[in-house]
């Protein structure tokens, strides 16, 4: 045989591999995006989070400061409710002088008046007697009555203050939740998903951080 003939055939051209695909042209546009978002949401959520726990703290102070004032309100009620029982005591000493004609001893006890009752029982008498008695005027206030109230009167208030406080942690905490949700879908985003659906849940997450951050703005901060 001739060199020709025993030459084996030539060899087919080898395949060529196909070039590889990009990813998707959208990734990088995504990727940038969702670091911006992810980084905002999250002082957001710490902000939240630290406003929540200055407010629980404000909550606390006011609680303490309630119960405080609503037992100095009390102290001040019994030094009033003392205060009534010697006058009514020292009063009916009067009545029962005044009754048997001993004007003498009348005027005596009568010295004997407290301030608060003195001041009440001359406008008694001014107004010729017509009240039931001077425990019946408005002039007659018994030491401790002012305070009872006034403390009384703060206490309410404290209280209110705490319970506005509670509510505005609250709010702060239903922000964290929802900066937790925009958080996730971002993250989601990240996936090896179609870009139709990243872009889906990066558009729904940046509309939830935007109606979160107006309505945060609208919330009272401590510092």
């Amino acid at each position: 045989m001739s060199d020709e003939s025993t030459s084996s055939a030539p060899a087919a051209p080898a395949a060529e591999a196909p070039a590889r695909v990009p990813r998707w042209r959208h990734r990088p546009f995504i990727e940038i995006i969702a670091v911006a978002m992810l980084s905002v949401t999250a002082i957001l959520t710490a902000w939240c989070g630290f406003q929540a726990a200055k407010w629980s703290g404000e909550r606390a102070i006011a609680f303490a400061e309630a119960s405080a004032a609503r037992v100095e309100a009390g102290d001040a009620d019994n030094e009033a409710r003392e205060a009534r029982v010697v006058d009514l005591i020292i009063y009916a000493e009067w009545v029962t002088a005044n009754a048997e004609g001993q004007t003498a001893l009348a005027d005596k006890i009568e010295t004997r008046f407290t301030p608060e009752l003195k001041v009440a029982f001359d406008a008694w008498q001014a107004g010729d007697e017509v009240a039931p008695g001077p425990f019946a005027m408005d002039e007659y206030v018994p030491p401790g009555t002012e305070r009872s109230a006034e403390r009384t009167a703060y206490a309410e208030a404290r209280f209110a203050d705490a319970v506005e406080d509670t509510e505005r942690g609250d709010n702060y905490s239903l922000l964290t939740v929802l900066f937790a949700l925009v958080l996730f879908l971002t993250a989601m985003a990240q996936r090896d998903i179609h870009h139709f659906a990243a872009w889906m849940m990066l558009g729904l997450a940046g509309l939830i951080a935007l109606g979160g951050f107006v309505v945060l703005l609208t919330f009272p901060a401590r510092f």
